[in-house]
């Protein structure tokens, strides 16, 4: 195992020493101290896990492909950014953009997110990227949605208080939402609605949900108890007619 101490270090320095560890075939990297330094994880392809004490900057495992990366704390803006294949586990919040055009693997994130969560989300054939949030996500979740899984949980929301904010879904054309209690119509965008559950739903979800559970000591039974809705595209081509002549 090799340790990094991240404090005073700038991010370039830091993740230099990252990809040398990587690639020398060490399986676990721990970085400490870790205050705010930015593209961790950014690119790196080696099967490798890398466990971040602290709380990172923006574009945590942006370009992505293949290492499996556990945070401490919370993160910030635009983890997973364009993320092909690999996990990322965070133990707290994160902030916006998290799974902006994500194409593959998974992102679990213990709290809330913040806005455009899973923004520009695409899968090809079988690579679908998944992005399950603990508690709320903000306003625009799943804007531009191309494809993908998107799961928010509601887990410490008081009862009748909103799990998603306003415009989710806004020009969403591929992909689903799955939504833990109630989706209300006007935080919707136009371009999506909202459907019941079919037992096919839930499995396909199941182990998302065990994984979540798995990793943040959540009880599996009691997050199932209560019902999801779905959210599904209207169209998978919703501005169409704004640019057909």
């Amino acid at each position: 195992m090799t340790v990094i101490d991240a404090k005073g270090i700038l991010y370039r320095e830091i993740n230099r020493q990252v990809k040398a560890a990587a690639q020398k075939n060490n399986c676990e990297i721990t970085v400490t101290n870790v205050n705010g330094q930015r593209y961790i994880g950014a690119g790196l392809t080696e099967k490798v896990s890398i466990f971040i004490e602290g709380v990172p900057g923006n574009d945590l495992a942006a370009f992505m492909k293949g290492p499996r990366i556990v945070v401490s704390a919370n993160g910030q803006d635009a983890i997973a950014n364009t993320m092909s294949d690999g996990e990322v586990i965070v133990n707290g919040l994160a902030g916006d953009a998290v799974g902006y055009a994500m194409t593959g693997g998974s992102v679990y994130i213990k709290g809330s997110a913040g806005y455009r969560a899973g923004v520009n989300m695409k899968e090809y054939r079988d690579k679908v990227p998944a992005l399950v949030i603990g508690n709320k996500a903000g306003d625009f979740l799943g804007e531009y949605m191309a494809g993908g899984i998107l799961i928010v949980l509601g887990l410490d929301a008081e009862k009748g208080e909103p799990v998603v904010g306003n415009y989710c879904g806004t020009g969403m054309h591929g992909g689903v939402i799955y939504i833990r209690g109630e989706a209300e119509d006007h935080r919707l965008g136009r371009e999506v609605r909202c459907i019941d559950m079919e037992d096919k739903d839930y499995k396909k979800i199941e182990g998302y949900i065990k994984s979540f559970c798995k990793y943040f000591q959540k009880d599996y039974s009691e997050v199932l108890a209560r019902p999801f809705k779905k959210l599904v595209p209207s169209s998978n081509r919703p501005y169409g007619n704004l640019y057909a002549y």
